[in-house]
């Protein structure tokens, strides 16, 4: 074994620095959505379900993201408002889960960020029950025309169940990939205002 394989290349710092210098490096090299993330909610009694979306906001208070409330995500986030996130960046081999409890965005905030968003996109989040049985295509096409003529020459209504959630990190786990797989991993758990974290075997 070499020498640079005995030191951890994941250091002890503050987890939300780390992330921003491994994001950042995420948005030069990821082809496509170096914000997209798998969420993983459950339900009451434990069931969970798991599901790519895109990060829209990070910062000290946490990581947000944009959804359809009344979806099956919604209904879960509602319901149990604990979440576990997953970014993994192929092309830097490196993978950052963080977890947590969520709490929703300010009215004022998902409408600057829902009127941020392409007139299409607005539009078909006004089309879409999202997650809710589909007779046909169609009938969605149909519903976004609806949406088109119904908000011609105006600004379109955020719909009230579109909005925004933020995970507030209470642990993150940061990987990175190693020879012969003998990766590294370092977990950070909230203690207070500060964090412990810790090496775990890979």
């Amino acid at each position: 074994m070499s020498t640079d394989q005995l030191h951890s290349e994941v250091p002890s710092s503050d987890p939300f620095a780390l992330f921003d210098v491994w994001f950042k490096e995420a948005r030069e090299t990821e082809i496509n959505d170096s914000n997209a993330m798998a969420l993983a909610t459950s339900t009451p009694d434990g069931a969970p379900s798991v599901r790519m979306v895109l990060l829209k906001g990070h910062g000290p208070d946490g990581f947000t993201f944009y959804t359809n409330a009344e979806s099956r995500k919604g209904g879960e986030i509602r319901a149990n408002a604990q979440a576990a996130l997953l970014f993994h960046w192929k092309s830097l081999r490196r993978q950052i889960r963080i977890e947590g409890p969520l709490s929703e965005v300010a009215p004022d905030v998902a409408d600057a960020y829902f009127h941020s968003r392409s007139r299409d996109s607005q539009l078909g989040a006004v089309a879409s029950d999202q997650s809710r049985p589909l007779p046909e295509r169609a009938r969605f096409v149909e519903r976004f025309a609806e949406a088109e003529k119904r908000f011609e020459g105006k600004q379109v209504e955020r719909p009230a169940h579109w909005t925004g959630f933020t995970i507030t990190p209470q642990a993150f786990e940061f990987w990175l990939d190693r020879p012969n797989r003998l990766h590294d991993r370092r977990r950070f758990v909230r203690d207070g205002e500060g964090w412990n974290d810790q090496l775990l075997y890979p």
